[in-house]
Protein backbone atom coordinates (compact mmCIF):
# COMPACT_ATOMS: atom_id res chain seq x y z
CA UNK A 1 0.00 0.00 0.00
CA UNK A 2 1.37 3.37 -1.18
CA UNK A 3 1.62 6.26 1.30
CA UNK A 4 -1.88 7.66 -0.72
CA UNK A 5 -3.23 4.77 -0.65
CA UNK A 6 -6.76 4.15 1.93
CA UNK A 7 -7.30 1.46 3.73
CA UNK A 8 -10.45 0.36 5.84
CA UNK A 9 -8.88 -0.48 9.40
CA UNK A 10 -9.51 -3.88 9.07
CA UNK A 11 -7.68 -4.34 6.05
CA UNK A 12 -4.65 -2.38 7.59
CA UNK A 13 -4.82 -4.54 10.35
CA UNK A 14 -4.69 -7.46 7.79
CA UNK A 15 -1.89 -6.25 6.34
CA UNK A 16 -0.20 -5.27 9.52
CA UNK A 17 -0.57 -9.08 10.49
CA UNK A 18 1.02 -10.25 7.51
CA UNK A 19 3.82 -8.15 7.58
CA UNK A 20 4.37 -8.57 11.37
CA UNK A 21 4.66 -12.48 10.68
CA UNK A 22 6.86 -11.64 7.67
CA UNK A 23 8.81 -9.69 9.95
CA UNK A 24 8.73 -12.23 12.79
CA UNK A 25 9.78 -15.09 10.10
CA UNK A 26 12.89 -13.19 8.94
CA UNK A 27 13.96 -12.67 12.68
CA UNK A 28 15.68 -16.34 12.23
CA UNK A 29 17.56 -15.42 9.47
CA UNK A 30 18.64 -12.59 11.21
CA UNK A 31 20.05 -14.30 14.29
CA UNK A 32 22.03 -16.65 11.87
CA UNK A 33 23.72 -14.02 10.34
CA UNK A 34 24.29 -11.68 13.70
CA UNK A 35 25.77 -15.41 15.21
CA UNK A 36 27.83 -15.62 12.10
CA UNK A 37 30.33 -12.91 13.55
CA UNK A 38 33.18 -14.50 15.09
CA UNK A 39 34.62 -13.39 18.31
CA UNK A 40 37.70 -11.18 18.19
CA UNK A 41 36.46 -9.68 14.68
CA UNK A 42 34.04 -7.11 16.45
CA UNK A 43 35.97 -4.28 14.92
CA UNK A 44 36.03 -5.36 11.77
CA UNK A 45 35.09 -2.90 8.76
CA UNK A 46 35.65 -3.62 5.45
CA UNK A 47 36.20 0.56 5.01
CA UNK A 48 36.48 3.29 7.09
CA UNK A 49 33.29 4.54 6.37
CA UNK A 50 31.26 1.43 7.23
CA UNK A 51 30.28 0.34 10.98
CA UNK A 52 32.38 -1.99 12.71
CA UNK A 53 30.96 -5.55 12.97
CA UNK A 54 29.50 -5.22 15.95
CA UNK A 55 28.24 -1.80 15.63
CA UNK A 56 26.14 -2.93 12.58
CA UNK A 57 25.23 -6.50 14.35
CA UNK A 58 24.06 -3.54 17.01
CA UNK A 59 22.42 -1.21 14.95
CA UNK A 60 20.08 -4.17 12.88
CA UNK A 61 18.94 -5.53 16.56
CA UNK A 62 18.33 -2.28 18.34
CA UNK A 63 16.69 -0.79 15.18
CA UNK A 64 14.70 -3.98 14.57
CA UNK A 65 13.37 -3.38 18.39
CA UNK A 66 13.21 0.62 17.96
CA UNK A 67 11.19 0.71 14.99
CA UNK A 68 8.35 -2.00 16.24
CA UNK A 69 8.11 -0.37 19.27
CA UNK A 70 7.78 3.10 17.65
CA UNK A 71 5.11 1.41 15.73
CA UNK A 72 3.20 0.28 18.21
CA UNK A 73 3.00 3.10 20.53
CA UNK A 74 2.43 5.15 17.49
CA UNK A 75 5.74 7.78 17.84
CA UNK A 76 9.51 7.19 17.40
CA UNK A 77 10.99 8.90 20.18
CA UNK A 78 15.07 9.20 20.10
CA UNK A 79 16.95 7.45 18.42
CA UNK A 80 17.77 3.07 18.93
CA UNK A 81 20.04 3.84 21.30
CA UNK A 82 23.60 3.63 23.05
CA UNK A 83 25.11 0.06 22.46
CA UNK A 84 25.21 -0.91 26.32
CA UNK A 85 28.81 -1.98 27.68
CA UNK A 86 27.45 -5.31 28.34
CA UNK A 87 27.42 -5.81 24.25
CA UNK A 88 30.97 -6.73 23.78
CA UNK A 89 30.03 -9.75 20.95
CA UNK A 90 28.06 -11.10 18.63
CA UNK A 91 26.71 -13.46 20.94
CA UNK A 92 25.87 -10.16 23.39
CA UNK A 93 23.75 -9.01 20.78
CA UNK A 94 21.40 -12.28 19.72
CA UNK A 95 20.94 -12.74 23.60
CA UNK A 96 19.22 -8.79 23.54
CA UNK A 97 17.50 -9.66 20.31
CA UNK A 98 16.15 -13.02 21.72
CA UNK A 99 15.35 -11.34 25.18
CA UNK A 100 13.83 -8.00 23.14
CA UNK A 101 12.39 -8.74 19.83
CA UNK A 102 9.62 -11.18 20.71
CA UNK A 103 8.18 -8.69 23.16
CA UNK A 104 8.00 -6.08 20.13
CA UNK A 105 6.43 -8.35 17.50
CA UNK A 106 4.19 -8.85 19.80
CA UNK A 107 2.89 -5.21 20.22
CA UNK A 108 2.65 -4.64 16.91
CA UNK A 109 0.73 -7.94 16.90
CA UNK A 110 -1.83 -6.36 19.86
CA UNK A 111 -2.45 -3.33 17.69
CA UNK A 112 -6.15 -2.72 16.79
CA UNK A 113 -7.75 -1.70 13.68
CA UNK A 114 -7.64 1.87 14.02
CA UNK A 115 -3.91 1.76 15.38
CA UNK A 116 -2.90 0.16 12.02
CA UNK A 117 -4.60 2.69 9.90
CA UNK A 118 -2.85 6.25 11.77
CA UNK A 119 -0.08 8.35 10.53
CA UNK A 120 3.15 8.14 12.43
CA UNK A 121 5.87 10.64 11.63
CA UNK A 122 9.39 8.81 11.65
CA UNK A 123 11.43 11.95 13.48
CA UNK A 124 10.52 14.69 10.98
CA UNK A 125 11.82 12.79 8.11
CA UNK A 126 8.49 11.53 6.68
CA UNK A 127 5.05 10.71 7.44
CA UNK A 128 3.97 7.32 6.62
CA UNK A 129 0.53 4.55 7.83
CA UNK A 130 1.41 2.35 10.34
CA UNK A 131 1.66 -0.34 7.39
CA UNK A 132 3.98 1.18 5.26
CA UNK A 133 6.00 2.03 7.85
CA UNK A 134 6.18 -1.52 8.94
CA UNK A 135 7.84 -2.73 5.33
CA UNK A 136 9.97 -0.03 6.11
CA UNK A 137 11.16 -1.48 9.08
CA UNK A 138 11.42 -4.99 7.37
CA UNK A 139 13.12 -3.56 4.56
CA UNK A 140 15.66 -1.71 6.85
CA UNK A 141 16.56 -4.86 8.97
CA UNK A 142 16.55 -7.19 5.40
CA UNK A 143 19.08 -4.18 4.02
CA UNK A 144 21.35 -4.45 6.90
CA UNK A 145 21.67 -8.16 7.60
CA UNK A 146 22.86 -8.13 3.79
CA UNK A 147 25.09 -5.61 4.53
CA UNK A 148 26.66 -7.22 7.63
CA UNK A 149 26.64 -10.87 5.60
CA UNK A 150 29.31 -9.42 3.43
CA UNK A 151 31.52 -8.87 5.99
CA UNK A 152 31.46 -12.40 7.47
CA UNK A 153 33.86 -14.47 4.45
CA UNK A 154 36.39 -11.04 4.80
CA UNK A 155 36.50 -12.02 8.55
CA UNK A 156 37.12 -15.86 8.05
CA UNK A 157 33.61 -16.79 8.90
CA UNK A 158 30.96 -19.08 6.86
CA UNK A 159 27.84 -17.04 5.71
CA UNK A 160 24.95 -18.72 6.67
CA UNK A 161 22.06 -19.65 3.95
CA UNK A 162 19.72 -16.70 3.88
CA UNK A 163 17.16 -17.35 1.04
CA UNK A 164 18.66 -21.21 0.29
CA UNK A 165 21.58 -22.34 0.50
CA UNK A 166 25.00 -20.21 0.97
CA UNK A 167 28.48 -21.10 -0.79
CA UNK A 168 29.10 -22.18 2.65
CA UNK A 169 26.31 -24.59 3.32
CA UNK A 170 26.13 -25.90 0.12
Amino acid sequence: MSPTMSASAEQAQSLVHFLISDFENETATTKRVLSAVPAGHENYTPHEKNMSALKLAWHIASADAWFLNGIASGEFAGGEGEMPASIRSAADVVKWYDDNIPQSIARVRAMTPEQCTRILDLMGMMKLPATVMLQLALKHSVHHRGQLSTYLRPMGAKVPGIYGPSGDTQ
